[in-house]
C-alpha cells in the first residue's frame, strides 16, 4: 500500500503528506542554520545545506491573506461554493505559510485574526487527500 507522501508528494515534501494522513503537520527545518521551509526544498536557499529535519509543528498562527472562491473547480465535490481559501502565518515555524480551506467563520475574515488547523480528508477527482482546515479561534 502506498503512503500519502507516495501519493501527492511532488519530491521533497513526502513527509508532509504522510503527517498530515497521520494527524500530524510535519515541516522542515535546515539542520545547519534553523530556517523553516514551506514549501520544501532539497537545500537550504540560506546556508546551503541539504540537511533538513522534518519537526512537528503546532497547527496554529494567524490569516496572512485569504480569498472567498465563487469559483467551481473541477474534481472538488466536497466544497460548497463560496468557500474561503486562508494562507496562514505558523508561530511555531518562524512564520512559514501555508495554505488550507478556512471553515467555521465566526463573522469575517481578516487578516491577523488566530486560527488553528484541524486534519481533515479532502474529496479531489473520487480521491481522499489528506488536508488540513483552518478554525478562526
Amino acid at each position: 500500500m502506498s503512503s500519502a507522501g507516495e501519493i501527492w508528494s511532488t519530491g521533497a515534501d513526502g513527509p508532509y503528506w504522510d503527517g498530515l494522513a497521520d494527524g500530524r503537520l510535519m515541516l522542515p527545518r535546515c539542520s545547519s542554520c534553523g530556517r523553516w521551509h514551506w514549501p520544501a526544498v532539497w537545500r537550504c536557499a540560506d546556508c546551503g545545506s541539504w540537511d533538513h529535519e522534518w519537526q512537528q509543528v503546532e497547527p496554529a498562527g494567524q490569516i496572512y491573506s485569504w480569498t472567498r472562491n465563487w469559483h467551481p473547480f473541477g474534481g472538488l465535490e466536497s466544497l460548497q461554493l463560496p468557500f474561503v481559501i486562508g494562507v496562514v502565518a505558523l508561530e511555531a515555524a518562524g512564520g512559514a505559510r501555508l495554505m488550507g480551506l478556512v471553515e467555521e467563520l465566526a463573522g469575517p475574515v481578516k487578516i491577523g485574526a488566530p486560527v488553528t488547523g484541524t486534519f481533515a480528508t479532502t474529496v479531489y477527482a473520487g480521491r481522499s487527500v489528506p488536508a488540513i482546515h483552518w478554525r478562526t479561534t
